[in-house]
C-alpha cells in the first residue's frame, strides 16, 4: 500500500469557545489544503481513498484537498484524531489493504511518529509542518516503509518554493 499523510492546515488559534476540535481553517490552511490537493493531481498520485480525523481543521482539510484533486470526498475515522499511536494506525489501515493509495489528514505529533515508526528511526525522522504532504511505500504486514516523497507546506510544484 502506498499511504500518503497530511498535516492539517493552518488553522484558528486555541481556545476556540467549542474546543479545539472545532478549530477551522484560516484562509492560509484552505489554501495549504488546495495546493496539496492540486500538487496529488498533477502529479497522478492520487488516493483511491481519503481517510480524515474527525477534528474540524482535518475534516476541512481533507475537503479541500479532495475538491482541488477531484476525487470522492474523505471519510471520518476517529482513530485519527490527536493522540494516534503508529501501532494503532497500522493496525486500522489494514482493513484498507485492498486500496492501492490511502491518504489520511492527521495531526502532530502523530503523524512524524508514524512516519518515524515506518522508518525504523525512534525519535522522529520526518517533521510535519501545518500542510506537509509525505508518501510511503509501506511494506507488508506494515511494520516498515520507504519514504517516497515529502512535499513541504510551501512547495509549489515544477516551480519549486513559494515565497
Amino acid at each position: 500500500m502506498e499511504l500518503i499523510m497530511v498535516r492539517h492546515g493552518k488553522a484558528e488559534a486555541h481556545g476556540h469557545p467549542a474546543g479545539d476540535g472545532e478549530r477551522a481553517l484560516v484562509d492560509r490552511g484552505w489554501k495549504q489544503a488546495r495546493r496539496a490537493g492540486e500538487l496529488l493531481k498533477a502529479t497522478g498520485f492520487l488516493p483511491r481513498l481519503v481517510l480524515t480525523s474527525p477534528l474540524v481543521r482535518a475534516r476541512e482539510t481533507a475537503e479541500g484537498l479532495c475538491e482541488a484533486a477531484g476525487i470522492p470526498g474523505a471519510v471520518v475515522q476517529g482513530w485519527l484524531a490527536c493522540g494516534m499511536h503508529p501501532e494503532t494506525a497500522v493496525a486500522e489501515l489494514a482493513a484498507f489493504a485492498d486500496f492501492e493509495r490511502v491518504a489520511i489528514v492527521g495531526h502532530e505529533p502523530d503523524l512524524s511518529e508514524l512516519a518515524a515508526w515506518l522508518l525504523g528511526a525512534a525519535g522522529g525522522a520526518v517533521g510535519f509542518r501545518k500542510g506537509t504532504v509525505a508518501a510511503f511505500r509501506v511494506v507488508p504486514p506494515g511494520h516498515h516503509g520507504e519514504l517516497l516523497f515529502l512535499l513541504p507546506p510551501k512547495f509549489n510544484g515544477c516551480g519549486g518554493f513559494a515565497s
